[in-house]
């Protein structure tokens, strides 16, 4: 019998406000700020305290609910979700139950069958718990992270394999940081996935009983839990036994999801409306406003790179994936229809998301941490095309322009590196170098035509590179040439 997986996703995305949901302390890097310095009584809990609620980070959960096409709500209302916890300091969470922001979106996203949608049923906020640290047999308690914007996105069990999980999972994030919500760093844990999965007979439209598996903070780790866990439910079922509804961790030494609790279900929660926040009426005329902060969205923008430069949807989609490597190509694109020679898109293209990318995850930096402009970029580019320094040559001249963001033209003067362009001076080292290997002139001249390449090699030797291989090529087969001639 044949299995088909049912997968539904819940991601925590934190908003990048400048303060908390419901306070003023600022929302800091909880991995390296000193433990317990950015707390109040309102985020630590304290009995009397009042809450107001952030503007900016309920802006910003409408923004993404139009990214992700979906109806907006009139009317929202926050509940108190209550549960006992160390890292829960009122030992209650504000979130929204009945009246999200958001229902009722889609994300479309490409599959190896072309693309499709995976429905979003809500989009709404809540605020974040502490940090529990565990050492040494006791755990230890960071309140700096308690009360930080939290956006949980829902979508509906739409997915059907782990490539479906992880191209979502890459639009989302790429969706989120395109919008500027979300810095993506999911090293930091500003997104944290969870994985609701069960598995059904290939043909069944009956759902079977899921598992959820919490806190997934990388794509290999969402990835690799969800296969996991659907073949351990397959092999269940298989052997006569019956999934157990329950929520799971991810062993990511072990390679194996673990059984931490029975699921709950909203009535253990004991959800009921926050008495300290009055509800949320969202006007049309504020909907329309956000609206117009939505910037060209990740798929739009790979369309038209795809369209207006000529691209593939390979090269499109890389250049796409992170806003400010787009933003970089765009710039670099428009310097290089203002000079000469022109430098053509692809061309621009193939630099970016080879040399430059290489570089860059070589150095481990970002885009907006790399020192060549794309006025240098395009510089270099061009002086590669007017034959000023070979392609060879032009990638050292990069690296060094990267580690050093000097101008690739003073590289250039300063180490000597101009292509030599005066052919007779090229041919008189070529005849050196052919005169100081007669072995090898005779191998070429009885057939092995594989020597003039050796030969070639030799030239770019003695001109450290200088020299365009080409023309190099050249004039080592005309004077090679000469010599069978003269021989016969």
């Amino acid at each position: 019998m044949e299995f088909e997986p049912v997968i539904g996703l819940e991601i925590h995305a934190e908003l990048q406000t400048r303060s908390k949901m419901f306070c003023a302390c600022p929302v800091v890097d909880s991995t390296t700020a000193e433990p317990n310095r950015y707390v109040c009584p309102v985020c630590a809990g304290m009995p009397g305290t009042l809450p107001v609620p952030n503007r900016r980070a309920i802006e910003w959960t409408i923004l993404t609910g139009l990214a992700l096409n979906c109806e907006i709500a009139e009317y929202s209302l926050f509940y108190r979700k209550n549960y006992f916890y160390p890292d829960l300091p009122s030992e209650y969470q504000r979130s929204m139950y009945d009246y999200p922001l958001c229902r009722n979106g889609y994300l479309e996203i490409d599959t190896p069958d072309g693309p499709r949608r995976v429905r979003i049923r809500r989009v709404h906020i809540e605020e974040d718990t502490g940090k529990l640290i565990h050492i040494g047999g006791v755990t230890l308690v960071d309140f700096n992270r308690a009360g930080v914007p939290l956006m949980e996105i829902v979508t509906e069990p739409d997915m059907h394999s782990v490539e479906e999980v992880k191209a979502f999972a890459i639009a989302l994030r790429t969706l989120l940081r395109y919008l500027g919500v979300n810095s993506g760093d999911m090293e930091k844990g500003v997104i944290r996935f969870e994985a609701n999965v069960s598995v059904r007979p290939k043909g069944e439209t009956r759902l079977g009983t899921r598992t959820e598996i919490k806190n997934l903070n990388s794509f290999r780790a969402l990835v690799r839990a969800v296969e996991y866990e659907i073949r351990r439910q397959i092999e269940i079922v298989r052997s006569g036994g019956r999934v157990e509804q329950e929520t799971m961790g991810w062993d990511e030494a072990r390679g194996v999801t673990v059984p931490q609790r029975g699921k709950e279900h909203a009535h253990d929660y004991r959800y009921f409306p926050e008495p300290d926040i009055p509800p949320l009426v969202i006007s049309r005329e504020w909907v329309e406003e956000i609206r117009a902060m939505l910037p060209e969205l990740p798929r739009a923008r790979l369309a038209r790179f795809e369209q207006v430069y000529g691209l593939t949807r390979y090269e499109a989609a890389l250049l796409t994936e992170d806003h400010r490597v787009a933003d970089y190509f765009e710039r670099a694109v428009m310097l290089a229809r203002q000079g000469e020679p022109a430098v053509e898109p692809r061309t621009l293209a193939a630099w970016i998301t080879g040399e430059l990318f290489r570089l860059m995850n070589e150095a481990n930096r970002e885009i907006q941490d790399v020192q060549v402009p794309p006025e240098s970029l395009v510089e270099l580019i061009r002086m590669v095309q007017r034959g000023e320094i070979n392609m060879n040559t032009g990638k050292l001249v990069l690296r060094e322009a990267f580690e050093t963001g000097e101008a690739p033209r003073r590289i250039v003067e300063a180490r000597g590196l101009a292509q030599i362009r005066d052919v007779e001076a090229l041919r008189e080292i070529v005849l050196q170098v052919i005169e100081a290997n007669p072995k090898e002139v005779e191998s070429y001249l009885r057939g092995k035509e594989g020597v003039l390449k050796w030969f070639v090699g030799q030239v770019m030797r003695a001109t450290r590179g200088q020299a365009d291989p080409q023309r190099v090529n050249e004039l080592v087969r005309e004077a090679l040439e000469a010599r069978r001639a003269s021989a016969s």
